[in-house]
Formats: structure tokens, C-alpha cells, sequence
């Protein structure tokens, strides 16, 4: 005896309207990741999708199956050549692209298109890798409600407006779902996606270490280093400067960081004006906090090293918050102690000769040390020295090569040629790295601090009042401290692009942009796990109990479910009176044992049900007859429906 087949009718094959939705969203979703892929990568999933939208963008026109397979081996082949693996965020995002293509060169069922929306989905996630602004926020919104479309698109064919209008809808109704998630579900630190390799690749800023140009290269970025929200008087530009690494080690060419012990306090006594404010400080991947000198207690989760710099307990892997007080006017390591006070003595034998010269010079003609620094710093003035952005390269005596060949120089020039002059004439100094300056957004009242504010200066001790804060810099360029970086250098050097003091209109714009963007990093990407523990608290919920977050989250989304069930019933396409007159009918016989047959139609329902209740068979069918008439009719009356419904009211069993 043959079994009967069980295999499942085939799928129909795609129109071309289904396959220009895919080809929306693929383009849409495709378009944001140009800029971070290789040229020739972005260039090949571009024409993949290029050639099969051109090529009458039909199902007939897909690729062989058996094309498919070959070219993702030779893509597997292309991505292992240009990033060395298969894995990590830019190897894992190259590679989709390159799939989404190839998947929408073989498009040829419905089920096709699903997988394409499925990995459109994928990457539109993706953008949130590289960066979480506004924009990236829209770019992936546009790229879902494209997803969407296309997915309704298997369905139905409605003009462009309106299934774009449907799929909108759609993406509202999921959006109380997303609050509760976004709200409830436990906020976990550090990237989600971030591998051993690539976690926290990407990162710039300051680094530990510091030898000739590396801060004037980075000070040629614009991008944000951090901003401060002051609780009250904003301090003026002179005391603007935002602590970092401090470097005390050197070898000839390179200022490194020294292990100092840490404490939970600062070792010094606050004096002076106090400048509270609100930190966000973008993630450097590195464990130091920039402060306000001198940075006060009172920094969440934070200790301070003895050379005053504040240091998370864990590296800062995301964009962090933190309140925090400074003291400028403070006195600080009065009570420095001695191998501290040696380290800071220390210069490699018999390097910079001529500065050690100098250093004996101004040794001899001064006795106390606070003179030997002022003496230093006029000759600095004297001296002619340039400040710029592109030095030239120095020789393996960095001091003696910019104080007495080259002369022109960045912060990083000044500050350690001055350092080594100190030690050279017995003055105990250090380098200090952070950044100085900052402008104020007035859109928001917040002051930014980019990355073309980092600055380096120095640091001596005196006897007696401890560590003094110098800027060598200002001795040559003054204007650096109160005009920031485009004030002090000459008007023909090569400024960052929105440095420039003649695009006062594109500054506004920007301006404008990180305004929105601070407001989007504070309220949406600033919800912690620290502010959401805070919330949560104040709800009387607790994100240690999983059982109890778990019953919030359901109880939150059925109530949602029950919502929109409730408002989906309200607004439900009212039944015609002609159907609900025929459902009355219905019920009726239903009642007598006679329910109607899914599969039958008002002329076969009522000669069976004529058949099993013969007394009322004429009426029965009279109704049916009368019934099918206004239902098919292209012209009913009002009066048959009136006497169909007086008809049904009549009629019993």
C-alpha cells in the first residue's frame, strides 16, 4: 500500500516588488558601513547588490545555486586576507556585508528575502559597534522600518507610502515593549560584543608614556575627550587644566608613568575656591580619571595615586559619569617623600649637555630654587622659541635639539625640555599630561574638552609649599592658556578643520549637534547599570533578584499585550449589519443542532439544515435565498435587508 506523500507544496516563486523591498533594505542598511569597511570590500557588496537590482530584478534573474556557495568561500577568503581571522567586530561585520549580497544575489523564494531582513537586522545592529550618536540611531531606525516593509511586502502590495506608513505603526506598537526592556532588563557593563582582541580597540587619547609629537598629533582630532557641568561658578582659562598621567621616568627620549601608591583620599588639605561639576568622560580603555586640579574626595568608585591622579578601579571601557569637586589653589606634597623626591632628580648620564650647561648657569646665579625656576622661564621667553603644530624631528638629545637647534615646538617640547632643565639645576620636576582649556556649548551650558585641548606641563617642588604647577608653554605662546590652540599658533599653520576661527557658522551647527548628542548620551546611552540600580531602588525593586526583576518584566509586557489586545479590539473593522443578522441566524440553528460547516455556503447550510428540520424547511431556505441575494447582489435594497432581519426575528425552531 502506498504512504501517502508528506512533502510540503512548493514555494511560490517572488515577484519583482518583494525583491525591490529587499533591495531597499539591503541598500539602507549597507549604506552607513561604507565609511569602516575597505574600498574594495564596500565597493564589492555595493556591486553585488547593483548588478542583481539592474539585472530586471526578478526571481528568474538570481544567480545559480551553485554560484552561491563559491563566492562566500572566495568572501571567506577576501575577509581572512584583509584582517588575518574570521572573528572580531570588523572581521564579523565585513563578512555580513559581504553575505548580504551574495543573499540577495540568489533571492528567489520568500524565504530568501526573511533570511536577507534577518541579516539586515544583524548589521543594523552592527552600527552601534563603532558608534552609539543620534545619527547611528536614525540610520538603524530607517533600516528597520525598510525591514519591515520588506517583510510585509511577502504579503501585501501596496504603494510605497502606505506599506512604509504600516511598517511606522508596526515599529510603534513594539516601541512601550522597548522602554520596559530598556528600563528593566539588567544593564550589563562593558560591551556586549567585545572580544579578547578587539573589546576595546579604537580607543584614542592620552597614553601613559610621552616622547616628542605624539600630543600635537593628537591634537589635530576634534573628537571629544570629555565634558564638565558646572554646578556653579565656571573657573576661568587659566585654571582650566584637567589632570592626567603623570610621567616622572626617563630614558633621553621617553617620559613614562612611575608606580605610586594609591589611597581612597587625596594626600593634601583643600584650600580655596571649591568648582564642582558633572563628568563624562568618553572610554579610553585606560584606568585614569581627568580631573580638575586638584581633584578633591568624593569620586564614586575611584582611589588617588600619590602623584594626585585619580584612577578608576577598573579600566574605563564605555562612556563613563562621575561627580567631582576641585581645589586649584590648593597646596599640595608638602610632605614629599624623599625617593619620590629622587625620582624626580633622575636624567640619564652625560644626555642634553648644553641644557646642563644651562641649567649650571642659572644654578650659579641663583641660590634658591622658586628663582631658578623664574630665572628658566624668562630665558624661555627670551629665547624666541615656536610654538607648533608640526615640529621637527629632534635628535637622541631632545632638550639640546629644540632648546638650541630647531626651536619650534609643541606642549610636549616645552614641558619636557623644561623638566630636564630643572633637574639638571637640582629642582625637583615632573611631566604632567591632561588636557587645558575647554569651551562652552551654549546650547547647553556644558563645557567640552576635545582632544585638540590635550596639553603638557610641568611640575616642580619647592621647600615649603610643595608642588608648583609651570607651563612652559605659556613663556612662548601665552595665548595658548586663555584662546586655546588656534589663538596661540600662527595664522598660517594647518588647524583641525573646526579649530578654524573663520567657520564661526560651522562651529554653531556643531554646536547645535552635540548638544543633541549630550542630551541623547545622558538620558538614552547614559542609563547604567549604576543609574538603573538607582531607579530601580526608588521603584522598590532590586537588580539582585532576578525572580523579582523577571515577574516585573512580565507583569510590564502582558500588561502591555493586554493593552493593545483591549485597543486592537476597539478599533476592529465593525461586521456589516447584513452579517451580523445571518450570525443571529446561525446561532439559531446552531442551537436546534444544526451548526454550519466551515466550508459551507448560506445554499448548502440551509438545505442541510432544511433536510433535519423539515417543519421550518421553507423558511429556512427562504432565508438563505434572501440572504445570498443582498450578499451577491450588485445592487441591494434597503427594504430586503429590513425584511430579511424581520424575517430572522420571526423565525424559531
Amino acid at each position: 500500500m502506498a504512504r501517502p506523500s508528506m512533502s510540503r507544496a512548493p514555494e511560490s516563486t517572488l515577484s519583482a516588488y518583494p525583491l525591490r523591498w529587499a533591495a531597499a533594505c539591503a541598500g539602507t542598511t549597507l549604506l552607513p558601513h561604507l565609511p569602516r569597511l575597505p574600498i574594495w570590500l564596500g565597493a564589492l557588496a555595493a556591486l553585488i547588490l547593483l548588478w542583481r537590482v539592474l539585472s530586471q530584478t526578478k526571481a528568474s534573474s538570481a544567480a545559480p545555486r551553485f554560484l552561491s556557495p563559491l563566492l562566500a568561500i572566495a568572501a571567506g577568503g577576501l575577509i581572512l586576507f584583509e584582517y588575518g581571522t574570521l572573528f572580531g567586530k570588523q572581521a564579523g561585520i565585513a563578512l555580513l556585508a559581504l553575505l548580504l549580497g551574495l543573499k540577495y544575489l540568489e533571492c528567489q523564494r520568500p524565504r530568501d528575502v526573511q533570511v536577507l531582513v534577518l541579516l539586515c537586522f544583524f548589521l543594523q545592529l552592527g552600527l552601534f559597534f563603532d558608534t552609539q550618536s543620534p545619527l547611528t540611531g536614525v540610520g538603524a531606525l530607517a533600516g528597520a522600518i525598510l525591514a519591515t516593509g520588506s517583510l510585509l511586502s511577502l504579503h501585501t502590495r501596496h504603494p510605497v507610502r502606505a506599506q512604509l506608513r504600516t511598517a511606522s505603526v508596526l515599529m510603534l506598537q513594539a516601541l512601550p515593549f522597548m522602554i520596559i526592556l530598556f528600563v528593566l532588563f539588567p544593564r550589563i557593563p562593558g560591551p556586549l560584543w567585545g572580544l579578547p582582541a578587539d573589546a576595546f580597540s579604537g580607543r584614542t587619547g592620552l597614553s601613559d608614556s610621552m616622547q616628542p609629537g605624539a600630543i600635537s598629533e593628537l591634537s589635530q582630532s576634534g573628537e571629544i575627550a570629555f565634558r564638565a557641568a558646572f554646578r556653579g561658578e565656571v573657573p576661568p582659562p587659566a585654571l582650566r587644566y584637567w589632570r592626567g598621567p603623570v610621567l616622572t621616568d626617563f630614558d633621553g627620549q621617553r617620559w613614562t608613568t612611575r608606580r605610586t601608591t594609591t589611597a581612597d583620599q587625596p594626600a593634601y588639605t583643600t584650600t580655596g575656591t571649591a568648582y564642582t561639576y558633572d563628568m563624562t568622560l568618553e572610554a579610553h580603555s585606560r584606568r585614569w580619571l581627568l580631573a580638575l586640579d586638584y581633584p578633591a574626595a568624593g569620586i564614586a568608585d575611584a582611589t588617588y595615586a600619590a602623584d594626585f591622579t585619580v584612577l578608576s578601579r577598573t579600566p574605563i571601557g564605555q562612556r563613563m559619569r562621575y561627580a567631582a569637586s576641585a581645589y586649584p589653589h590648593s597646596q599640595v606634597g608638602q610632605n614629599e617623600v624623599p625617593a619620590s623626591l629622587d625620582g624626580a632628580l633622575n636624567l640619564p648620564e652625560a644626555s642634553n649637555p648644553r641644557t646642563r650647561a644651562l641649567a649650571e648657569q642659572l644654578k650659579s646665579r641663583n641660590q634658591r630654587p622658586e628663582h631658578i625656576v623664574t630665572a628658566a622661564i624668562t630665558w624661555l621667553r627670551e629665547a624666541d622659541l615656536a610654538y607648533t603644530l608640526r615640529p621637527p624631528r629632534l635628535g637622541i638629545d631632545t632638550a639640546d635639539a629644540f632648546l638650541f637647534d630647531t626651536r619650534q615646538g609643541f606642549c610636549e617640547h616645552f614641558a619636557s625640555a623644561f623638566v630636564v632643565l630643572m633637574r639638571a639645576a637640582g629642582v625637583p620636576a615632573r611631566v604632567v599630561t591632561g588636557y587645558q582649556g575647554g569651551e562652552i556649548n551654549p546650547f547647553d551650558n556644558s563645557m567640552v574638552i576635545r582632544q585638540s585641548d590635550a596639553h603638557a606641563w610641568a611640575e616642580v617642588w619647592l621647600a615649603g609649599e610643595g608642588w608648583r604647577r609651570v607651563d612652559p608653554t605659556a613663556a612662548s605662546a601665552p595665548r595658548r592658556i586663555d584662546g586655546g590652540l588656534a589663538a596661540a599658533l600662527p595664522e598660517d599653520s594647518a588647524l583641525p578643520f573646526l579649530v578654524r576661527p573663520d567657520l564661526t557658522w560651522l562651529r554653531t551647527l556643531r554646536d547645535r549637534w552635540e548638544f543633541l548628542g549630550n542630551t541623547w548620551n545622558q538620558w538614552v546611552l547614559g542609563f547604567d547599570q549604576k543609574t538603573q540600580r538607582s531607579l530601580l531602588r526608588r521603584l522598590s525593586l532590586h537588580t539582585e533578584d532576578w525572580r523579582q526583576m523577571g515577574v516585573a518584566m512580565s507583569i510590564g509586557i502582558g500588561g502591555l499585550l493586554a493593552a493593545l489586545a483591549w485597543w486592537a479590539q476597539r478599533h476592529a473593522a465593525p461586521r456589516d449589519p447584513l452579517q451580523r443578522a445571518w450570525q443571529r441566524f446561525e446561532q439559531k440553528l446552531a442551537r436546534a443542532g444544526v451548526p454550519r460547516l466551515p466550508w459551507e455556503g448560506p445554499a448548502d447550510y440551509a438545505n442541510r439544515a432544511a433536510s433535519h428540520c423539515p417543519d421550518h424547511a421553507d423558511a429556512i431556505r427562504a432565508i438563505a435565498h434572501r440572504y445570498a441575494r443582498l450578499r451577491y447582489s450588485a445592487d441591494p435594497t434597503a427594504v430586503d435587508g429590513k425584511a430579511l432581519h424581520s424575517q430572522i426575528k420571526r423565525f424559531s425552531i
